[in-house]
Parts: C-alpha cells; sequence; structure tokens
C-alpha cells in the first residue's frame, strides 16, 4: 500500500510540474513572449513588463501604444494626399508620399467579441506603433532618377474599388515616368502593376522591388504547434522554419528557391507578396532594428531602351485567412497558397473534420451545435467498435476466475505466466487490448479538432449559448471569483469555469460506470483522472470541452445501452466493485490494527 501511495502522488507531482510549467517559465523569463526589440532591452522606467506580451491574435497590448496609434492614425489619415479603398473586404486608403498601401482594416471581422468593437486594422502607416505596411517601386538606378519614399505621386482617381482601379503617375524630368496601377478584388487581393517608359534619349536600367515592413510588436504568439512570423512557397514547398528571433539574429534571412508568395503571417491574419510569374526575383526577410522587419521581393535589372516600357506585375494579399478564400486563390495559380494556414503534419486529417465543421456550421447556423452533430457523427460511426469493445469486457470478465487461478499456480515464474495467461486469450477469442481502440481511434480526432479551433478563422468569434461568446477561447467564466462577482483574476491553472467542471463530472459518471480496476493502482488513478483531465482542459478553447463534455454524455449513454445488451457484465461489473471495496476495507481495517498493535 506504501508503494501504491507513492505511485499515485509522484504522478499528481508529474502532473503538477506539467501544469505548472509554462506558468513558472513566464515567471522566471517574463521576457520570453514579448516583440524581440523588447527582450533586447530593458523596459522602461516604470513600465509594466508583462503588457507587451503576444497574446493569441496579437494586436497592440499596452495602453501607451493604443493611445499614441489612435492618434497618430487620426493624423495621417487626415491628408489630402491618399486615395481611398473600398472594397467588400476591405478599406482603407494608400498614401501618395511613396505610393504605400499602409492603411487597411478587415471589414468582416471585429477586434473583441462585443458588437460595437472597431473592425481589425490590417495595416498602419510608417511610425506608428502598429506600423505595418506594402510599397511598390523601383531601386535607385545609376541611370536616370527613380522614384522613392519621399516621392509624391499623382493619381488618376480618389476611390479604389474592384470595378474602378487607380493608376499612380511620376515623371522625373529626364525622359522617364512611371506608374503603377493598382486593382483590387472582392477579397483581399490587390494587384499592382509597375510600368516604367523610358521617352528619353537613350536605354536606361530599371530594378523593380515590392516589400512588406511590419513590426513584431503586433505578432501572435508564435508557438510549438501554430506558426506566426515570417512565411513564404519557395519552389513549391512553404517554409515555417523562421520565427523575428532568427531573422534579427543574422539580420537577413535569403531562403533558398524562388519565391512562390514572400510575407508575414500571424495566426488569423496574412500579409504576402506574390511576385511576377515571368520574373526572378530575389527574396528574402530583413531586421531593420527596434522590432520592424522587412520582406522584400527586388527583381532583376530591366533594361529599357528608348522609346520602349517594361511592365511587371506583383501580386499583394492582406487579410484573413479564410480557407475556402486561399484555396481559389491557390487554384487561381498561387502555388500552395492554402498552406498559408499552419496546419502541420496532420493536415490530412484536420482539413476533412474542418470541412466536415464548417459545412455543418453551414446548415445549422451556430458552430456549438456544428460541434454537438460532429460529435454526434463521430460517435455514431465509432459505435461498432463500442459493441466490440463491450463485447471483449464482458469475455475478460468471463475468463477472471481462469486468469486467477493461473496467476495463483505460476505467482512464482512470471514468464511462465504471462505465457499461460496469452494462451488463455487465445483459446478463449479475447483480445485484452480491444477496449483500448475507442480511446486510441479518438486521439487524432481530438487533436484535429484542437487545431481546427485555435487554427481557422471561421471559428473565431463564433458563440454558442450564454456566456459563451467565442468557441475558439477558453470559457471566460471562473469559479473561483464567483464568475466575475469577485474583483480578482483567477491564475490560469486555476481558472476553473462551468464548462470544465462539467468535463469533470461527466468524466467521473463515464468513469463509474466502466467495470472496476482489478490493480488498486488503476483505481486510484482511475479515481483521479476527471478530475487532472478538469484542470489540464480549463485553459483550452471552450470549443473543445464542449466536444469532449458531449463525448462523454454519448459514452455514457452508449455504456448504459450497451450494459442493457450485456445484463452479466453490468452484474459482473457491480460484483467486482463491492468485491474491490470491501477488500479495500478489510486492508484498512487490517492497517489499523497493525499500527494499533505497534504502540
Amino acid at each position: 500500500m506504501s508503494n501504491q501511495r507513492n505511485i499515485v502522488v509522484a504522478v499528481a507531482l508529474s502532473m503538477l510540474l506539467l501544469l505548472g510549467w509554462e506558468y513558472a517559465m513566464n515567471w522566471v523569463y517574463p521576457e520570453r513572449n514579448k516583440p524581440v526589440a523588447e527582450q533586447a532591452a530593458a523596459p522602461a522606467k516604470g513600465a509594466d513588463p508583462t503588457v507587451a506580451k503576444r497574446t493569441r491574435e496579437g494586436g497592440l497590448q499596452d495602453a501607451g501604444d493604443i493611445a499614441v496609434e489612435q492618434r497618430e492614425l487620426a493624423a495621417d489619415l487626415k491628408s489630402p494626399a491618399r486615395v481611398k479603398i473600398q472594397a467588400p473586404s476591405l478599406t482603407g486608403s494608400i498614401n501618395l508620399h511613396g505610393a504605400l498601401i499602409d492603411d487597411l482594416t478587415l471589414n468582416d471581422f471585429r477586434q473583441t467579441v462585443d458588437k460595437d468593437s472597431g473592425p481589425v486594422r490590417m495595416f498602419s502607416p510608417l511610425r506608428t506603433p502598429a506600423q505595418h505596411f506594402a510599397q511598390f517601386g523601383w531601386a535607385p538606378g545609376a541611370a536616370g532618377q527613380m522614384p522613392n519614399a519621399d516621392t509624391l505621386w499623382q493619381a488618376d482617381g480618389t476611390v479604389l474599388t474592384p470595378k474602378t482601379p487607380v493608376t499612380l503617375r511620376w515623371a522625373n524630368g529626364q525622359g522617364q515616368t512611371f506608374a503603377i496601377r493598382f486593382a483590387i478584388d472582392d477579397d483581399y487581393l490587390i494587384t499592382a502593376t509597375q510600368t516604367v517608359a523610358n521617352t528619353g534619349a537613350g536605354p536606361i536600367i530599371a530594378k523593380p522591388f515590392a516589400l512588406i515592413n511590419r513590426t513584431d510588436r503586433t505578432a501572435s504568439a508564435d508557438t510549438w504547434n501554430v506558426h506566426s512570423g515570417p512565411i513564404g512557397a519557395f519552389d513549391g514547398s512553404v517554409d515555417f522554419g523562421n520565427n523575428y528571433k532568427d531573422v534579427a539574429k543574422t539580420g537577413t534571412i535569403s531562403p533558398s528557391g524562388r519565391a512562390d508568395w514572400i510575407g508575414f503571417t500571424d495566426i488569423y491574419w496574412l500579409s504576402a507578396l506574390v511576385p511576377d510569374a515571368r520574373g526572378k526575383p530575389d527574396s528574402d526577410f530583413r531586421s531593420l532594428g527596434n522590432g520592424l522587419y522587412r520582406a522584400d521581393l527586388i527583381y532583376q535589372p530591366d533594361t529599357v531602351p528608348a522609346g520602349k516600357q517594361i511592365t511587371r506585375t506583383t501580386r499583394l494579399f492582406a487579410g484573413a485567412k479564410e480557407s475556402a478564400v486561399l484555396d481559389r486563390y491557390e487554384a487561381e495559380g498561387i502555388s500552395n497558397f492554402g498552406l498559408a494556414i499552419d496546419w502541420g503534419w496532420f493536415r490530412w486529417f484536420e482539413r476533412p473534420i474542418f470541412l466536415l465543421l464548417d459545412k455543418l456550421f453551414g446548415l445549422v447556423g451556430n458552430f456549438g451545435v456544428a460541434i454537438i452533430l460532429l460529435t454526434v457523427i463521430i460517435r455514431g460511426i465509432m459505435f461498432p467498435i463500442a459493441q466490440k469493445q463491450f463485447s471483449s469486457m464482458a469475455g475478460m470478465r468471463a475468463i477472471q476466475p481462469k486468469m486467477k487461478a493461473l496467476q495463483e499456480r505460476y505467482k512464482d515464474d512470471k514468464a511462465k505466466q504471462q505465457q499461460e495467461i496469452m494462451a488463455l486469450y487465445k483459446k478463449e477469442g479475447v483480445n485484452p487490448l480491444a477496449g483500448c481502440l475507442p480511446i486510441l481511434i479518438q486521439i487524432p480526432i481530438f487533436f484535429a479538432l484542437y487545431k481546427v479551433l485555435i487554427l481557422t478563422i471561421e471559428m473565431r468569434h463564433q458563440p454558442f449559448v450564454l456566456w459563451i461568446k467565442d468557441l475558439s477561447a477558453p470559457d471566460p467564466l471562473h469559479i473561483l471569483n464567483l464568475f466575475g462577482a469577485l474583483p480578482y483574476d483567477v491564475p490560469g491553472f486555476l481558472a476553473i469555469g462551468p464548462l470544465a467542471l462539467l468535463l469533470g463530472v461527466t468524466m467521473w459518471l463515464q468513469f463509474r460506470l466502466n467495470p472496476a480496476a482489478m490493480d488498486p493502482i488503476q483505481q486510484q488513478m482511475f479515481a483521479l483522472m476527471p478530475w487532472v483531465m478538469m484542470f489540464v482542459m480549463a485553459p483550452f478553447a471552450a470549443g473543445l470541452l464542449l466536444y469532449w463534455i458531449t463525448s462523454n454524455v454519448l459514452t455514457i449513454a452508449q455504456q448504459t445501452y450497451l450494459y442493457s445488451r450485456h445484463p452479466q457484465l453490468k452484474e459482473q461489473a457491480a460484483r467486482d466493485k463491492a468485491d474491490m471495496a470491501a477488500k479495500t476495507a478489510r486492508e484498512k481495517a487490517e492497517k489499523a490494527a497493525s499500527k494499533e498493535a505497534g504502540k
């Protein structure tokens, strides 16, 4: 009993270590999840070192940064030197100083679950706290003056829409005219066609480029299973290997192979450049210092003869990583664009789960209900396996007396004992591992749903019922502060909400219906498991807990039904539990008597 108790205590301590490790690391290394620029420098006097930590969704976290951003945006966007952008999915403007696309918001996505929350801001102007923009131009050349960041372009229109492209023009006074024609579609793709016309006396050399410039202060958290940072497809292979710290450390990273597209990703958002299909541009990621980064496409120099013009076309994606939209762009020729969503190694399994869930949502209009229906479908598919599991359990219970006899007969020869037990399994046609099959099947399904909930923009801010406003986020209510009635925040590992409690209770009820384990250590483990899982799962997405709770409820119903089909199994389970309870009471009494005698 002492050894058994030690094992249980060791397991409990191991779980505590797993639960507390992340919080301990955040306490010891508070810089770990901060932007790279802040990791390299000490925080300002009086600054809170935790306010700038990256979150799941990203965006500015510091209240001071947010105030400065709002003030500078108001000033920058008042400038008359701007061309408005009005499209179904994007709203913003183009800055005629430097031909910068530096003002974009997403029309279909709010910053928070609040209905009056403003739209998600994708791009912000140069030198604002949330700096993020795209630029198209020509590198300085030896012959002829090229436009630069200070150039004031002239536009042939005032509003860019899907039906009204806008062209910016600038002449250098030396016989060359530069033009950038912008067109936008109904989603998130802006096409920039760069043209240089040479009416001078001799040839010139022009070197077009396109870039995306951004700060890491607004980046979402880069975790072991979801990439956030530099991203691109090179020679048909998507590269998730570099993060902001890698670029800051080396200064410049030049991926091998031709860029199919290159840019920066957050969990839900993507800004990427797609080069001209005819060109072979150089591409790289650069650190500009102070937490600023750049993704470059630099085309090979073009010789423009007198009286001729040369054109390059680059596309800019700036928007939400909607799976259907990315897949459509991929079908239209952007290689592996659908893989901008970091599905990981199990994409072959995760995408079907997502597509089924999305289809169910389209039918019922509520993602919580869709998750419940998905669980019902999965349990329905697994029902024949569960029947075999229970039949195997019945067979195992039927041969328990023979097993006990073999264990007694060969108690001093464990090898012979195991050999005889395996022979008994074969003779009786019983598979002791059959009961594990449903659990093994559930693991990939559970992981796939987990990835779908944390990855896909389609799940973001999707409500269920009552207090659950976002199925992709943890349960917002916590029992230990009386669901927000008490004025303090509950530490993450103690943030037990109603869904986590329901998970623990339903798992406990499910285990109560299972036949009692013969091993006392297993009994204690099964007794602890529901409550350990309650703590482990509490920080996970509410949709994931909803799936597991529904699965537990269906399993309880399924077990009840199958017990009615196998009454001998239910009776045996009841006898086993009674026997184990009597054995436990007897051991306690013997231990107490031994202790009393020792006095």
